[in-house]
């Protein structure tokens, strides 16, 4: 494929004729139809641009926190079994910091409009790849 145009302008081009062409003329579940189409497409677009940053963030935050590297599902996994057996809790800083971060990451790709989202915005819930507390 050449450099341009590239798959986000594809897809934003996509999402943009279902959403302002298609799903206006539409009428019933086949408007419903499109209108859900339009939302994937944007969910799509979120997860290029931001979740190798949130991923990336995640597993460097597990790392420390755990003391071993792996990949995010490893980490995660292992996370798990500290919780369980009580090795971590939610009195450790840095699992809270890491739980915040990792939910508004995934907010940020899958609901970014989400109101409880915004309201932790507005009240100064870290965001995913920024490393303060």
């Amino acid at each position: 494929m050449q450099d341009k145009p590239d798959i986000a302008d594809l897809m934003q081009a996509v999402h943009d004729f279902i959403t302002l062409e298609v799903s206006p003329a539409l009428t019933g579940h086949a408007a419903f139809s499109a209108r859900v189409a339009g939302n994937v497409l944007a969910l799509m677009q979120r997860e290029i641009d931001l979740g190798p940053r949130h991923r990336s963030a995640s597993i460097a935050r597990l790392e420390i926190l755990l003391g071993t590297s792996g990949t995010l599902e490893e980490l995660n996994h292992a996370l798990c079994e500290k919780i369980a057996d009580g090795t971590l809790g939610l009195d450790n800083d840095n699992l809270m910091a890491h739980l915040k971060r990792a939910t508004m990451g995934k907010l940020a790709i899958d609901q970014p409009n989400y109101a409880g989202y915004k309201t932790a915005q507005i009240h100064g819930w870290p965001e995913e790849g920024n490393n303060e507390k």
